[in-house]
């Protein structure tokens, strides 16, 4: 009968159930993306591969932009993240490869006379004619080696998930660079619609100011009373008042621009005209699967899940037997005469050792549940990525399409109110209208008027918001 070798048994018994533990299948669930955005046709063409040069068409929006990209803190912090992320790949490359180094030492050995080795020096010559000093000098220097043979794929999945991070961390620096594009675009037209509203509100002063002069001329050829006056410059005051809140949301404003371009307070240039042209026609949207290549978080998603899952095939094979080479070539003798000479003085040594982890593996299960626990999580982010993706491109689009129309009819009711203002003022000169009247459409027109702007504004933020849900133009920039 074949001998039972218990060590070997207990090897292999320890290997299997290791493995067998280490099922851990997929259980997250998937989701089926739409063909086509809700109220659109499956078209292809797509506004989110248009570089930001060509979507806005604003020269000193795109010189700000540039000066963003070149300058913005944020985004140089995102960029050497990037730089740390591939150093990191490099770091797990060079695991794969052996390690070698000069290894040079000096020492000083004494051993007890009534050991084994004390005992057999005594009386051994260490050269011809003279025996081994009870204080043995060892001089050594040589070339050493290290290699972990990547038998199981552990180094080279750890290599594969860095180089995935490396990745998802450019993904992450494009996804600033959209943001800073976006952030800046806001911010521009932001200015320009106070700019609008404090042009607005001077040249309402200037008319309430007219008014108020020809309210004090009635009072004093008594066709009007102290309260209309009082009531004519209360209102002027009140223009003025918000007057100033522009002027000083304007500074805020510039400054925020010049803080997204790196560089401390100064003036920021803008076209006056920037909100008065036609809107746009509406950007083309694509396909939804175009998102998962388009849109730098979803890219980014995509490259997470791609480590997770290498990890966790790193984390499996961790539990398998580790193969390690050792080597070492060089130069060893107790006088520093005799260090060099060949071949007496040449030492070398080569070993290989297998080790399996067999008791006490709570740490690799533990690692192990981790990275199983980070690759479902990892599946559910991307999900949620490809998700919120096409809900924030259906919001866009809706909001666009509704500002349009309200847009329409704000314009319509602003025409109506400047011409009741003009109205209210005859009436008034020829008695058959108050005061009341009067300041009610002057009111009423200048809440039209910023009303107008601000929806003007609303709209090019939809246009920005809709190219940044769409990728915001990086697509043509990865291979």
């Amino acid at each position: 009968m074949a001998r039972i070798h218990l060590p070997a048994l207990a090897l292999g018994a320890a290997l299997f159930t290791g493995c067998a533990s280490l099922d851990d299948p997929l259980k997250a669930p998937q989701q089926v993306q739409p063909a086509s955005y809700a109220g659109t046709t499956a078209d292809t063409a797509n506004a989110g591969t248009t570089d930001w040069r060509t979507y806005f068409n604003d020269p000193l929006l795109v010189q700000l932009i540039d000066t963003a990209l070149a300058r913005n803190l944020d985004l140089q912090m995102a960029l050497q993240r990037v730089e740390m992320a591939r150093a990191g790949a490099r770091a797990a490359r060079g695991a794969q490869l052996p390690t070698v180094g000069l290894n040079t030492t000096a020492a000083m050995r004494r051993f007890g006379l009534y050991t084994m080795d004390g005992a057999g020096n005594i009386v051994t010559e260490i050269v011809p004619g003279k025996l081994i000093p009870i204080d043995l000098p060892d001089l050594y220097i040589a070339l050493q080696a290290t290699w972990e043979v990547d038998i199981w794929g552990r180094l080279r999945n750890q290599r594969k998930a860095a180089v995935s991070r490396m990745l998802a961390s450019q993904e992450g620096a494009h996804r600033v660079m959209t943001n800073v594009v976006a952030d800046v675009a806001v911010a521009y037209y932001e200015l320009v619609a106070l700019d609008n509203e404090l042009a607005i509100l001077r040249e309402t002063v200037v008319r309430q100011e007219e008014a108020l002069n020809v309210i004090e001329r009635q009072k004093d050829a008594g066709r009007a009373n102290e309260l209309a006056v009082q009531q004519f410059e209360a209102q002027l005051l009140g223009t003025k008042a918000l007057q100033k809140e522009i002027e000083q949301r304007i500074v805020a404003t510039e400054n925020l621009i010049n803080l997204l371009l790196g560089r401390f307070p100064q003036p920021v240039p803008r076209n006056a005209a920037g909100l008065a042209g036609p809107l746009p026609a509406d950007p083309a949207v694509g396909l939804p699967a175009q998102l998962l290549r388009n849109r730098p978080d979803s890219r980014a998603a995509e490259l997470e899940l791609m480590a997770a899952r290498c990890e966790l095939k790193a984390a499996r094979a961790a539990f398998l037997p580790n193969l390690n080479i050792t080597a070492g070539y060089g130069y060893q003798a107790f006088d520093p005469t005799l260090l060099f000479e060949s071949p007496s003085s040449i030492a070398y040594h080569l070993v290989g050792g297998l080790f399996t982890p067999l008791l006490n593996r709570n740490a690799l299960k533990a690692r192990f549940r981790e990275a199983s626990a980070q690759q479902l999580a990892a599946v559910f982010a991307y999900q949620q990525r490809i998700i919120t993706g096409h809900v924030e491109v259906m919001n866009e689009l809706s909001n666009l399409g509704k500002l349009r129309e309200a847009g329409d009819l704000r314009r319509q009711r602003n025409d109506v109110l400047q011409a009741s203002v003009d109205v209210s003022r005859e009436l008034y000169r020829n008695a058959k209208a108050g005061y009341i009247e009067v300041l009610l459409a002057q009111q009423n027109a200048l809440s039209a008027n910023l009303e107008l702007v601000e929806m003007q504004k609303r709209q090019r933020f939809a246009l920005v918001d809709l190219y940044k849900a769409l990728g915001g133009g990086w697509s043509d920039q990865r291979p």
